[in-house]
């Protein structure tokens, strides 16, 4: 059976993210590839990873939350104590979305009022 490998390379073209990144990624024990001299070999596991890394960056996790969620998959409490974290996770970060949601709409109202006083004395003015 052949076990399919992948360049920096490879992964850079698939996931559109640079061999920089990627390389961060390595240094901050988020993948582990193998070596061959100096060429790095990933397997599934760091292109899974990687895909990982990504989808979690996008949902705003931090590297280190990240880090946690590899630790648990890959210690006692396994996929069940990850997806545990994960829900934790991603309820924190929706409250935190949700308050800058209130925000955002608080702040667009305070703007459309100064807008409509602006606008009034504007109208106000032309009209003296």
């Amino acid at each position: 059976m052949t076990v399919k490998t992948y360049s920096i390379s490879d992964l850079h073209k698939e996931f559109g993210v640079t061999a920089r990144a990627i390389r961060f990624y390595e240094d901050q024990g988020l993948l582990t590839p193998a070596r061959a001299g100096s060429r790095r070999i990933y397997y599934e596991r760091d292109r899974v990873r990687l895909r990982l890394i990504l989808r979690g960056k996008r949902l705003g996790f931090s590297l280190a939350e990240i880090r946690e969620m590899f630790e648990l998959y890959d210690s006692d409490p396994g996929e069940i104590g990850q997806l545990h974290f994960l829900l934790a996770k991603i309820a924190e970060r929706r409250a935190i979305l949700q308050q800058q949601r209130r925000d955002i709409d608080a702040v667009l109202e305070e703007m459309a009022r100064v807008e409509r006083r602006a606008l009034d004395a504007i109208a106000e003015l032309k009209r003296r």
